[in-house]
């Protein structure tokens, strides 16, 4: 173990603040569960205001593009404040009221520095129900309890200080089964770690392409003999590893986008490769066929996602539908704006939000897809939507809103 590994009593000295308490995962990471988008179930308002369907609109202190995660009744943010964006906040609210339940505040121990468009806290948080795992674009990971407790801390600078982008890192971390992934791709020192969710020891390290990516890890169930693996993305390759190890199960050796993330959904996993490639999974081995792949689907920064026999990309100010199973257009629906945010898919609607704060809201259907309805948050936005229950949850750099009916 390294001696720049710090534990709890040793981050004591970068702490900064503040306290909280709370009870149901219900988004606990980029894209929600199983990193799908994915809410079908969920009944969202189509149509707001600031009179009707709107729970609470909170200010934040800081800026973000890092989306909401929500878990048991709570809700957590990250932020940067600062001329050198290098106070690095993490915040709980209540999910009810919005009210804050506490906010820690650390210095950045790596580097700082972003795209002026976006902020140092550009990945989105991850939770596993007891500990709230806070990655920021500087590499420093921060591990805390529900009720803002420091449990652990990894400055990734310290012992890899050569990992870093001048526009900023983004890839947001995947705890699963005792395990949390972060992605650190960059033309300096690239890399991907497995770090014990407990301890914050590292379990397992592999060199990565020296590549700027903006991608992040996500995991791919086991079935029959495929085991469990997570999935890493880069400019130059897709890789399988087992989630304990780190061993390498499989790999593609070719380009994939850098900043869209793969998505995994109806036995079928979705690369934005190849303009979008889809890859059937075997239960007889690790190792995946390529289904298809289709061009015209391919997609912009946004994400894939795919549900119920269908994929949607956001491309080119449009978002387009494909058959999952053959990656055949069915339809595409004009949008308005440029697109950075994964849409999120509810009641048979994709609630879409460009980085104007303009979110469009199309109701979805086998042979088109209408824009039923048009709302201005009036504020740039990044940040990807979160559902919980039945609600959605949208950020600003300033402010944190909640939309129920």
């Amino acid at each position: 173990m390294k001696s720049h590994f710090r534990f709890a009593l040793s981050c004591s000295a970068i702490l900064l603040a503040v306290s909280g308490h709370g009870p149901a995962a219900d988004w606990p990471q980029f894209r929600g569960p199983a990193a799908s988008s994915l809410a079908p179930d969920v009944q969202l308002p189509v149509t707001w205001s600031d009179t009707e369907n709107m729970a609470w609109r909170i200010d934040l202190p800081g800026r973000g593009v890092s989306g909401p995660v929500v878990v048991r009744d709570r809700v957590f943010l990250t932020a940067t404040s600062g001329y050198r964006h290098d106070r690095l906040h993490v915040l709980c609210f209540a999910a009810g009221n919005g009210r804050q339940l506490w906010e820690r505040q650390f210095w950045a121990t790596g580097r700082p520095t972003t795209h002026n468009s976006i902020s140092g806290a550009a990945p989105t948080p991850a939770c596993d129900g007891q500990r709230v795992f806070a990655f920021f674009s500087s590499n420093d990971l921060f591990c805390l309890d529900v009720d803002g407790n420091l449990v652990w801390y990894r400055g990734l600078s310290f012992d890899y200080p050569k990992a870093g982008a001048d526009t900023g890192m983004a890839s947001s971390p995947l705890v699963m089964n005792g395990v949390v992934v972060v992605q650190l791709e960059n033309q300096g020192e690239s890399f991907a770690t497995g770090l014990d969710a407990a301890t914050g020891e590292t379990r397992w390290r592999l060199e990565r392409p020296d590549q700027a990516s903006w991608t992040s890890p996500i995991a791919l169930p086991g079935a029959g003999r495929r085991q469990a693996a997570v999935l890493l993305q880069s400019p130059t390759c897709v890789t399988a590893h087992d989630l304990q190890t780190g061993d390498e199960l499989w790999r593609f050796d070719e380009a994939a986008a850098s900043i869209a993330s793969s998505v995994y959904g109806d036995g079928c996993l979705v690369v934005p490769m190849r303009g979008l490639t889809a890859l059937r999974l075997s239960d007889e081995s690790n190792a995946p066929e390529i289904a298809w792949d289709a061009n015209r689907l391919r997609p912009g920064s946004s994400s894939p996602l795919i549900h119920d026999g269908r994929v949607y990309v956001l491309s080119n100010a449009s978002v387009r539908c494909g058959d999952a199973k053959t990656g055949e257009l069915l339809w595409a629906a004009r949008l308005k704006g440029t697109y950075w945010a994964t849409p999120v898919l509810a009641g048979g609607h994709l609630y879409c939000v460009n980085q104007d704060g303009d979110m469009q809201v199309v109701k979805l259907g086998d042979k088109e897809g209408e824009v039923v309805a048009e709302h201005h948050f009036g504020e740039p936005m990044h940040a990807s939507p979160a559902v919980a229950g039945n609600a959605l949850y949208v950020r600003s750099d300033k402010h944190l809103w909640k939309i129920a009916p």
